[in-house]
């Protein structure tokens, strides 16, 4: 029986557009990420390199002096919470032990609580027993040492346990570990569809 659920946040309640921030970069003259560039991408998921650093990092990349413009562009990949989701998660929230874990960064955790509201904000991150951000705990997925983490964190059990991501890699690396998984299809599915594909869930 599934009693602990961890979430993604990324196109699982927070819809993103990776197109949107990619044309804007275009703009500037990225043709594609290096190798480099994708290594300073997950060190700022980490939290292993400052914000300060990361902005002169690619203000050198682009030859731009507006660190302003380029963090409008980072967090341009976030677009809208739709308010039922909030109002599902808060729904279930004394049915199950929910757990939040998403690769992210301080710009868009900022950005995040300025776009739905602090008010929001407040009432979607009291939905969960923890939530962890890659950025805070130096892990990030689809390492096994964060799911490990959280599991013995929390005492949980991998057959109680379900996670819901829409990327493979992370689900993937989850059902390792015998975690219960749902790879998420955001243009097909929706969060708030979880007990028509699992309506098993629905007994307790």
């Amino acid at each position: 029986m599934i009693k602990n659920i961890i979430f993604d946040l990324g196109d699982i309640f927070i819809n993103i557009s990776e197109s949107h921030a990619l044309n804007e970069l275009k703009k500037l003259g990225l043709k594609t990420f290096t190798d480099e560039m994708l290594e300073i991408n997950k060190q700022l998921e980490k939290g292993l390199i400052s914000t300060d650093n990361f902005l002169k990092f690619y203000k050198l990349k682009f030859n731009v002096e507006s660190e302003e413009r380029l963090i409008k562009i980072w967090n341009s990949i976030l677009v809208d919470f739709p308010l039922y989701r909030l109002k599902f998660l808060e729904k279930i929230q004394n049915d199950y032990k929910l757990f939040l874990l998403s690769n992210t960064n301080k710009f868009h955790i900022k950005h995040f609580k300025e776009l739905v509201g602090y008010d929001f904000y407040n009432r979607f991150y009291n939905c969960f027993e923890k939530v962890y951000y890659s950025n805070e705990i130096n892990m990030r997925k689809p390492d096994l040492q964060v799911f490990n983490y959280i599991l013995n964190e929390n005492k949980l059990k991998t057959i109680e346990t379900l996670f819901i991501d829409d990327r493979a890699e992370n689900t993937d690396s989850a059902k390792k570990l015998g975690i219960s998984i749902w790879r998420l299809d955001p243009i097909n599915e929706d969060v708030v569809d979880l007990f028509d594909k699992f309506p098993l869930l629905r007994v307790k």
